[in-house]
């Protein structure tokens, strides 16, 4: 009884080394980078779904334009510190945003088709940019066995954000078909501008922090040098190609089946704000309470391991059961584990990289290598179509591909191992 006393006991304290005013002002920060995107997310799939036809080539441009900017980060990250990182990236998105605006508002383009397949190549970039300097500042706040203890509360602050930005998106639905997206670009603005604010107030705090006002220097192809010359960012870049792939593979076969349960953008657009609320309460609640107990219980390569499993009964159940209802809820399932317990155990892991890596190699990875995976997945529906394969017996062809990504999570080295 004694010992079951003391491990509760000890439980406790581990979490509430996780609540620190550092911690909550981190979670506040997210809260607002993912509110803003997730007020455009329920838009940006209702464009995939209207742009279904030539979906792998859009994924494909995307990526294109992330190579094509990640050297254009990384001279950033050479010369300007976090803080200067943080405020040029956040300051061109928001510009970004005010130009769409211009283009459908002042230049009559709002029903233009070609704008739309630009503004969702563009939400591509932008969703996995935001987050990932998010992030760049996350793992060079909080390093090592602290990131273990509060990268939960932090992930926990962007599924409240992602809730209310799901919420906001599913009230302005209404006015998609009328308006457009400018009432939802607008609102995703202002939140992206108070998160700009947060962040520098976070950077406040750790201002006596040794080298926060050092830039990350360096040259601008580093991430690409690293990724070519570092077996650990090879193995991490690999696994997050081969996950976004398997992830694309899963959310076109979703949009197949969603577009044929509805020609309406209105209710495709609720549709998906009703999964993304649904994922933030369950993903919430894991992140405050479970994830870090999961992380130190399981540690990062079972974690990481598992999701090769996951996705193989996925891919199955879309071949016996596809439907709308097996969407909603695999889509639940996938999401629940990415966000509440995946994504934070990938932080931790990146939390020990180099210096260079943290600001580098890990936004190359998140954007470019991502990217390349998102195209690489639709890719290869593409070719089983070409083939005649029916569309729900591609996702079996996913398997062993998903098969490798659980190696893949099991190789990736410890963190007593990541960067020696």
């Amino acid at each position: 009884m004694s010992i079951l006393i003391s491990s509760i006991k000890n439980s406790f304290n581990r979490l509430s080394l996780s609540f620190t005013k550092e911690s909550w002002l981190a979670s506040f920060f997210f809260f607002l980078v993912l509110c803003s995107w997730y007020i455009l997310r329920p838009v940006r799939n209702e464009m995939a779904v209207q742009n279904s036809d030539i979906l792998p080539y859009l994924l494909g441009i995307g990526a294109f334009v992330m190579l094509l900017l990640n050297p254009i980060y990384s001279w950033l990250a050479s010369r300007r510190n976090l803080k200067g990182v943080l405020v040029g990236c956040y300051s061109f998105f928001i510009v970004n945003l005010f130009t769409f605006i211009i283009l459908w508002e002042f230049f009559d383009l709002s029903s233009a088709v070609w704008l739309s397949q630009v503004f969702y190549i563009w939400c591509n970039v932008y969703s996995f940019f935001v987050v990932s300097i998010f992030w760049v500042v996350i793992i060079n706040l909080f390093r090592g066995d602290g990131a273990t203890n509060v990268f939960g509360v932090i992930a926990a602050g962007g599924s409240l954000g992602a809730f209310l930005g799901s919420e906001i998106s599913k009230q302005l639905a209404s006015t998609f078909n009328e308006s457009g997206i400018i009432f939802f670009t607008l609102i995703s603005i202002f939140f992206l501008m108070l998160a700009l604010v947060a962040g520098l107030f976070l950077l406040k705090r750790f201002v006596s922090m040794k080298g926060i006002d050092n830039a990350a220097g360096g040259s601008s192809f580093d991430a690409v040098k690293n990724l070519v010359s570092s077996s650990q960012i090879r193995s991490i870049g690999l696994y997050m190609y081969l996950w976004t792939a398997m992830m694309t593979i899963h959310w076109v076969t979703s949009i197949d089946i969603v577009n044929s349960w509805s020609s309406d953008g209105g209710n495709r657009i609720i549709f998906f704000s009703n999964i993304e609320q649904t994922v933030t309460i369950l993903t919430l609640f894991t992140q405050f309470f479970l994830t870090s107990a999961i992380i130190r219980f399981a540690g990062p390569k079972t974690i990481l391991m598992f999701y090769g499993f996951l996705f193989t009964g996925a891919f199955i159940g879309y071949y016996i059961y596809p439907s709308i209802a097996y969407v909603f809820i695999i889509t639940i399932i996938l999401r629940l584990f990415e966000y509440g317990i995946n994504k934070p155990t990938r932080e931790v892991v990146f939390s020990y990289l180099k210096r260079t890596d943290r600001y580098k190699s890990t936004v190359l990875v998140d954007t470019f290598l991502v990217r390349m995976g998102d195209f690489s997945g639709s890719g290869l529906i593409l070719f089983a179509k070409s083939f005649g394969v029916a569309f729900s017996q591609i996702p079996l062809l996913a398997i062993p591909f998903a098969t490798c990504l659980g190696i893949l999570g099991y190789k990736i080295p410890p963190k007593e191992r990541i960067g020696d």
